[in-house]
C-alpha cells in the first residue's frame, strides 16, 4: 500500500469534543452543587461507585470523600489528568480515574459496584442503549444506576446552550442520536428496560444544579466560549458564518437574564436536570 493511501487512525468525534477545551474551568463553577447532590444519594463508606464520564471529579471526589471506593472513568485524556491531580492534592486514597468510553466498558467485570453514576457526563457519549447496557452489566443486582441529564427545550441554562448552539452548527451525521433524549423519561425507560431493569425499578425526578462563580456572567459566557467543546464548536461554525457576533448576542442575553446573584459581578445560575434512579 502506498504511502498516500496509509489508513489514518479513526477519530473519535465524542473524546476530541471533550478533549478540545478544557471542561475543568466550568466543572469549577459546580463543586457546590456536585457536592450537595452526592450528600443525597446516600453513599456509605465502603460502598463501591462507578462515576462514569466523571471530568475531573465533580462528583466522584464527593463520593470518596463520604468513604466509598470509587473509579472514575472519563474519555478525555485532559479531564483524567486533572481528576488525577485533584486527587493526589485532596490526599484521597480509595478513588482511582482512568480513560474509558461509556459505551464499552471493557476490562470492567460483571456486577462490580453497588452504584454506577453519571451527571452530564455519559448521556453525550454515542449508542445510548450500549451506555445504558453496560451500566446494568456493571452495577450488582440490588444496586443501582444513578443518572443527571439535562432536558431538552428546558428553560434553564445548559439545555438553553445546548439549543442556541445548534442552530449555529452543522447538521449532525446520518445516524447521530443526540445526547438530550437522555432527559426524556419515556426514552430512559425503554433504554433501560432493554438492558435488563424493570419498568417499576425506574424513577425521576428533577433537580437543579447551581452554576456559582465569583466573577461576572459575562466572564461565565467567555469560560464557555473558550473551553467549553459543544460552545466552542459553535463559535468556529458560526465564525465561517458570519455570525459569531448574532450567537454571542443570543448567548449573552441568556447568561445575564438567568444570573440569579442578584449582582452583576457574581454568578449563581440554576440549571434543571433529570434525576434518574435504576435500581437492578
Amino acid at each position: 500500500m502506498s504511502e498516500s493511501t496509509t489508513m489514518q487512525p479513526t477519530t473519535n468525534p465524542n473524546k476530541a469534543l471533550w478533549e478540545k477545551g478544557d471542561f475543568t474551568q466550568i466543572a469549577d463553577t459546580m463543586r457546590e452543587s456536585g457536592t450537595a447532590l452526592i450528600a443525597k444519594l446516600d453513599v456509605k463508606p465502603g460502598m463501591d461507585v462507578l462515576d462514569l464520564g466523571c471530568g475531573d471529579g465533580t462528583t466522584a471526589l464527593p463520593a470518596a470523600r463520604l468513604g466509598a471506593k470509587v473509579l472514575g472513568v472519563d474519555i478525555a485524556r485532559n479531564l483524567v489528568a486533572a481528576a488525577n491531580k485533584r486527587i493526589e492534592e485532596a490526599g484521597l486514597t480509595n478513588i482511582t480515574v482512568q480513560e474509558g468510553d461509556a459505551s464499552n466498558l471493557e476490562g470492567i467485570p460483571d456486577e462490580s459496584f453497588d452504584q454506577v453514576q453519571t451527571f452530564f457526563g455519559a448521556m453525550f457519549a454515542p449508542k445510548p442503549n450500549d451506555v445504558a447496557k453496560e451500566m446494568v452489566r456493571v452495577v450488582r443486582n440490588g444496586g443501582r444506576v444513578v443518572m443527571g441529564n439535562w432536558i431538552p427545550n428546558d428553560p434553564t441554562l445548559v439545555a438553553q446552550i445546548l439549543k442556541i448552539c445548534s442552530a449555529y452548527t452543522p447538521p449532525p451525521p446520518e445516524g447521530f442520536v443526540s445526547p438530550m433524549l437522555w432527559g426524556l423519561e419515556d426514552q430512559v425507560k425503554e433504554r433501560f428496560v432493554q438492558a435488563g431493569i424493570a419498568p417499576e425499578n425506574i424513577s425521576f425526578e428533577r433537580d437543579t444544579f447551581i452554576f456559582y462563580a465569583l466573577y461576572s456572567p459575562t466572564t461565565f459566557l467567555e469560560k464557555f466560549r473558550m473551553y467549553y467543546g459543544p460552545t466552542m464548536n459553535a463559535f468556529d461554525a458560526a465564525e465561517k458564518n458570519g455570525k459569531a457576533n448574532e450567537l454571542q448576542r443570543e448567548l449573552s442575553a441568556l447568561f445575564n437574564s438567568q444570573n440569579r446573584s442578584g449582582n452583576a459581578n457574581t454568578t449563581s445560575i440554576p440549571a434543571t436536570f433529570l434525576l434518574v434512579k435504576a435500581v437492578k
